[in-house]
This record gives structure tokens, sequence and C-alpha cells, in this order.
């Protein structure tokens, strides 16, 4: 292609004037790169300037920058990083979302040829690409518009697929390009303050590059750094952003799902409520949990695909190495945890009895008391939610933590020591915890119900330690009444002999980290994700319903229930939801699992006995603490 201008004859003209066939403008670019360096600059600085030139180009300024762009290509032998500082910084400073394809060709080619020409130019060409897996910030407004339309979504593929088919050019040539590429994506991950529809398209480009041919090298530090900026987002919203109604009024001790098979809408006190009214309610306006949201349904999505590409288990080793690092130790994770939970229903074979097993042996094993009861309280909180856990590895679990409570009991000779003994008071209240929740579908097999039997709980309950008065009282009341109620262990009329439940003792337990208080599977409150863990969860009110029915008919069946797990979801009618919407008290303290009121805490009492809270989330108030 030539560029049929006039060319003066005197003097060096503007680039914009010159006529050249693409062969003579290979040349003077060539010469006039080197004239640079000898300080001749004219024509260098016009080669400059159309490098800088992108707004609104005519079809002319677009051929004569391609073509520039090309000649460059084939001159980059000449070009040096030093005395060509100003061109690099124009050619590194270009968008691919400014230009069209033909632009978009030309700058991925001479990228490719300054990568291989030199060892120094190669970070500042993969720079340059990371920097295409978003729009310019400068024109932010613009694109965030352009990407809800299809000529939006189609630039979006036209850049991002020579982004990455570049990074594959690259690495063909430069062997170590994939470990230079990992560190600079992870130095330039936006931060958490970054508009939702950028950061997740760059945390899309980051897990595209984990499934790409890089994957093997760069694949887990993709990973890594997106649960990192995951827990970043999570820690960034506070419980207030969550609890925060008015006290007077409280808010509703519910689970979500409650009202999801309401056709229309639910009365409450004169007011129409609906399950996204109650979402908004939680969240409505909180940019953080709608980014988070969206970039956890990226996640579930990128994890879906990882199990039909048979690499799931590799992905979930690296989840859970991460997992260990940040979740498990940040300060009550509220919607993080729930890649693990979401990787472990994808394939509850492996992944799940990983995740179960590590916790066990973290909780065992561990070095830290704190680490140790956030693992049994992670541990509890999945065997309890978890639909697509069998009773048999529930029980198979709950016999490692009990063998560990059991030892502990019989290498102890003091008395009751909330502070000193927190650890196994952890693992005490983690074993109730699942038993109100799975107890009925572990008796229901009877090799299970008599695993159960052998197991030496009511001794750990009636040690000195006499961890009925430690644990929450909601979960010890709970798990007593339906113990008694299915003749598993020998509890007695009265709670008397398990001296007084609502106690400072119980309130000590964990100190101000109230770790005690820490259920991280309770419901997910977010928007979009949570229908990705809806169908494999499992929530108090299915739970509470099956049990309740038992005690009024003695006589129900167990169909149902089998050896291969529990579907208690379809026992839940829409009729009987309403029927029980009247136990979402008013009170905050309901969200609580310390309620002010011990005399009708978590919904009354039900034959002397207190409920389980329909939802267990860590309380504010300054009771609890």
């Amino acid at each position: 292609m030539g560029i049929e201008l006039v060319t003066p004859q005197t003097e060096l003209p503007d680039m914009d004037e010159l006529s050249f066939t693409d062969t003579e403008l290979d040349y003077h670019v060539r010469n006039a790169l080197k004239a640079a360096v000898q300080g001749d600059r004219d024509f260098y600085n016009q080669l400059v300037a159309v490098m800088h030139h992108k707004d609104r180009l005519v079809p002319e300024e677009v051929a004569l920058l391609v073509t520039c762009l090309k000649a460059l290509t084939g001159a980059v032998s000449c070009i040096h990083i030093v005395h060509h500082r100003s061109l690099l910084a124009a050619i590194f400073g270009m968008s691919l979302w400014n230009y069209g394809t033909d632009v978009m060709d030309a700058m991925v080619e001479l990228l490719i040829s300054l990568a291989a020409s030199s060892g120094q130019l190669v970070d500042l060409c993969l720079e340059m690409l990371v920097t295409n897996f978003m729009p310019p910030s400068s024109s932010s407004t613009h694109f965030i518009e352009l990407l809800k339309q299809p000529r939006g979504v189609d630039k979006k593929h036209q850049v991002l697929d020579r982004v990455h088919s570049t990074f594959q050019d690259i690495a063909n040539l430069v062997p170590l390009t994939p470990l230079r590429l990992e560190k600079i994506v992870r130095e330039r991950m936006p931060n958490i303050y970054t508009k939702e529809p950028f950061i997740v398209m760059y945390v899309e480009n980051m897990l595209r590059l984990e499934s790409g041919a890089a994957g093997k090298l760069v694949g887990g530090s993709m990973i890594v750094a997106i649960m990192d900026r995951l827990i970043d987002l999570d820690v960034e919203i506070a419980w207030d952003d969550i609890l925060q109604d008015d006290f007077s009024k409280g808010i509703f001790d519910m689970e979500l799902e409650d009202l999801e098979g309401f056709s229309d809408h639910v009365q409450q006190d004169g007011n129409e409520l609906t399950r996204e009214s109650l979402i908004q309610r939680f969240f409505g306006g909180n940019l953080v949990a709608e980014k988070l949201d969206s970039l956890l349904v990226l996640t579930f999505e990128h994890l879906e695909s990882c199990t039909e590409s048979g690499r799931l288990i590799q992905v979930f080793e690296t989840l859970l190495q991460s997992f260990q690092k940040t979740v498990l130790t940040a300060y009550k994770s509220k919607f993080a945890q729930f890649v693990m939970f979401y990787a472990c229903s994808l394939d509850p074979e492996n992944c799940g009895k990983m995740f179960a097993s590590t916790l066990v042996d973290i909780f065992v094993s561990g070095v830290y008391p704190a680490w140790r009861m956030s693992a049994v309280a992670y541990l509890a909180s999945y065997l309890s939610r978890a639909k697509f856990v069998t009773p048999s590895f529930v029980a198979t679990t709950l016999e490692s933590l009990v063998k560990w409570c059991f030892e502990y009991c019989n290498n102890q000779d003091g008395d009751i020591n909330p502070k000193a003994h927190k650890v196994f008071y952890a693992g005490c209240q983690a074993i109730m915890y699942v038993l109100c929740f799975r107890m009925k579908s572990i008796i229901s097999v009877p090799r299970l119900r008599s695993q159960l039997r052998l197991l030496r709980i009511e001794d750990i309950l009636r040690h000195p330690l006499k961890p009925l008065q430690v644990c929450l009282p909601s979960i010890v009341e709970e798990f007593l009444r339906l113990a008694k109620t299915n003749g598993i262990f020998a509890v007695p009329d009265t709670f008397a002999d398990y001296g007084m439940l609502e106690s400072e003792l119980s309130r000590a337990f964990g100190g101000i980290e109230r770790l005690d208080m820490f259920f991280p599977f309770d419901p997910c409150l977010l928007r979009k994700s949570d229908r990705f863990i809806r169908p494999n969860f499992v929530y108090w009110s299915m739970v509470r319903s099956s049990y309740y029915e038992d005690e009024e008919d003695e006589s129900a069946s167990d169909e149902d229930i089998t050896e291969a797990g529990v579907d208690m979801a379809d026992d839940i009618s829409v009729d009987e939801d309403i029927a029980h919407f009247d136990e979402f008290d008013y009170s905050l303290d309901k969200m609580s699992i310390t309620p002010r009121d011990s005399s009708a805490k978590f919904g009354g009492r039900v034959h002397g006995f207190v409920q389980m809270p329909s939802k267990i989330r860590p309380s504010t108030s300054p009771e609890s603490l």
C-alpha cells in the first residue's frame, strides 16, 4: 500500500505531506531511528506524533498509522530502549480499544517483534498487553455504556482475543514469558475500588490465562490472586452493612429462601416483602458487595468449565492451599468461602472429602488455636449445610472429632475454663451443631445409628470441663432436645444437671473474637451467586420442619432418606413456608446466636426447649460481646 501525498524536495516535511511507498517508508523510518541516535530528531519526532494520534482518525490517517507500525516492525533492530524512549512510550501507551482491527493487528505484530528483538523490551510488551485487559481509564464511562451493546461486546472480543493470542506468540519466541507475565498480572490487578465492569473484566482475563496454554505455569498464581482479591472485597463489607436496620424495629431472623417459593409477595406488619426486596435491604447500593457477587459468579462459572474439561481437582488443590492461607485466617469471612463450597458440590467424592479431611487435620493437629477453632467451625458448617455430603461421611467425620475430644478429656484433670480449653469447646460445639442438622439422616440408616450410639459423646458432655455450660445455649438446647426425642443419648428431663445455660461462661467462650459464633456457610445473601449455592444447600427451615413433623407424627415416613444422601428441600412446601413465617421475629438479636431475652430466644420454646435459630450470624449487639 502506498500513500500518495505531495513531497517537497527542499526540506524534510511533515509526515502527513509525504508520498512514500511501503518500501520507501520502511527505509525512511529506519533512517529516522538511526538519525535520532545522532541527534537529528525531526523525522523521528513526527513519527512519534503519528503514534500519539488516535482520536477520530480519517481513513488516510488510519492507513498512515498502520503503515508506520508495519515499518517499525521491520526496523525493530534499530530501536534502542534509551535513545528511542519517547517512541517506545508512545507505542506502549497505545490502547487496542481505541482502534479498528487493522491498527490492532499492526500493533500486536510490532509487539511480537519488539519482544523477540530485545529481552529488555519483553516486560514492556507484556505490560502493554495486560493494560489492555480493560478499556482505557480515560474513556471508562464511554466503554461502560458501549459494553452493554452488541457492538461493544464484539469490540471486547476483538481486543481480548488478540491480547491472548499475542501472549502465546511471544511465549513461543521467549520461553520465560509465562513467569514474567504472572508477576505483571498480579502487580497490575485492580484494587477493590475499581469500577465493577473493569475489575470483572480483568479477573475474566486472569481466568482465561489459567485455562489457557500458559495455565500449567501461571494458573495456580492466577487462582491465588483472585482468592486474595475476593477476601479483600469480603472484609471490606462490615457486618454493619448487613445488620444495619433500626434497632427499635429490628430485622428478620430468617433464611431468605423461605420467601423463594412465594408466588407473589408476603405481608408482614402491613409491608410487602419479597426475596428481592430483602436482599436489597441488606446490600442495596453496596458497591463492594456487588463487585464481590459478580466475581463469585465468574469464579463459579470457571469452576464449572474446569469440571467439564476434567481439571477441577487440579484447580481445587490450589484453591485449598489458598483457603488455608487467606480465607481460613480471615476474620469472619462472609462470602468468599463459598468458592470452596461450590467447588466441593461439583465433585463431592474428591473435592468434598479433601476439603473436610483438611479441616479435620487442621483442628486435630494444628498449632494456632484460632486457626483450629476456625477450621472446626468451617467443618461443622460444611457438614451441616452441604446437601451433597452423605450421612455416612458425616458420621465418619464426626467420629474423628469425638475421638479427639474424648482423648482431650482423658488428659484433663481440671475444671471448666472457657479460655484455657477453647479449642476443646469449639470441637464439642461443632459436634452438637452438626447433629442438630444431620441427626435424622444419620439415625435413619441402621448401621449409622449404631455407629452414633457407640461414640462417647455423652461421656464428653458430662466431663468436669462441662462443655454444655460453655457452648452456645441455642445449640446446646436444640441438640439436647433432638437427642432426647430420638433416644440416642441419655438426656435428663430437665437441664438442671447441666447448669445455667445462659451464663458468663458461654459469653466468655472465644473472647472478643467470638469464633464460637462463626458458622461460615450460613445462607449466602448475595443476589447473583446465591443461585449457584441454593440447589446444594440445606436450610435450617428444612431440617426444623422435618424434625417438628416427626414430633407431631411419629409415624412419619423416612422413605426419602437413603444412605446416598438426604434431600430435604422437597419436603418444604409454599404453604409450610407461609405457616412458618410468623417465626421471623423482629428482634435484631435473633440475627445473633446470643439473644438479649433468654426467655424468648430463637423463636421461643417448643416442649420446654429453646429452638435453633433459623439464621445464625455473628452478633453485633453489646450483650453478646
